[in-house]
């Protein structure tokens, strides 16, 4: 079994460490770090829905942006000012289709919530990170309009999370840090929800074809972890 930073085991999480409130302007805001991955994620909640819903849609609607700071890589990135990449467009509808699968869209009514991933230092797993801290900041302002009157009760229906699994010279290694996530074999984002539903489960072989007795540890590794990162909202 080869060696992993700081002596993680192949079924062990990086440290996760959650700051809740981490801007002032934002309805909900965190800062959400896997080890060496920081993302702060803030959530945005405004009247009225998307032109393209149907005015007659009683639903609400929950979207999200992602970006990546210049410096947060090893080397600088350009800022996506005018087109987004291909990438970046992937990043932000697994967020928004993640985060809204476990809302009740009609009790959020005639709104839109946008949720904003920014990250400043990326050390692989930022779309995982992302989700995490999207739901965290989500709650935290759908909890504020509930005090201000605005909302009956919190739409949220459970949580969510998301990590990342990959295969890396035969062995199945859970929250991949960028060195070994450039090398692994087969690749695997999943999105899950506390009662242990499937949002989603994108896995990948970037060489040889992988078993499915493969594929159903990384389901019982990833659902184990998303577990326990919940127990941390």
């Amino acid at each position: 079994m080869s060696k992993r930073l700081n002596n993680r085991k192949n079924n062990e999480l990086r440290q996760i460490k959650i700051t809740k409130g981490y801007t002032c302007h934002a309805l909900g805001s965190v800062l959400i770090e896997f080890g060496d991955t920081k993302v702060i994620v803030t959530a945005s909640v405004e009247d009225g829905k998307p032109k393209w819903m149907d005015k007659e849609d009683k639903r609400g609607w929950v979207t999200a942006e992602y970006s990546l700071l210049p410096s947060a890589t090893h080397t600088r990135c350009q800022r996506e000012r005018t087109k987004i990449s291909g990438r970046t467009q992937e990043i932000q509808r697994l967020i928004g289709r993640s985060l809204r699968s476990c809302v009740n869209l009609e009790k959020l009514g005639d709104r839109t919530v946008t949720i904003d991933a920014d990250v400043i230092q990326a050390d692989g797993g930022t779309r995982c990170a992302s989700i995490c801290g999207g739901f965290i900041a989500m709650n935290i302002a759908f909890n504020k309009l509930v005090e201000q009157g605005l909302l009956i009760e919190n739409p949220i229906i459970e949580p969510v999370a998301a990590v990342s699994v990959g295969i890396i010279d035969g062995e199945i290694k859970l929250d991949l840090d960028y060195s070994e996530d450039s090398h692994a074999q087969v690749d695997s984002n999943v999105v899950m929800t506390k009662s242990g539903k499937i949002i989603e489960f994108q896995t990948t072989a970037e060489g040889a074809p992988f078993e499915k007795s493969q594929l159903d540890e990384i389901y019982n590794i990833a659902n184990n972890a998303i577990q326990k990162i919940i127990s941390l909202y």
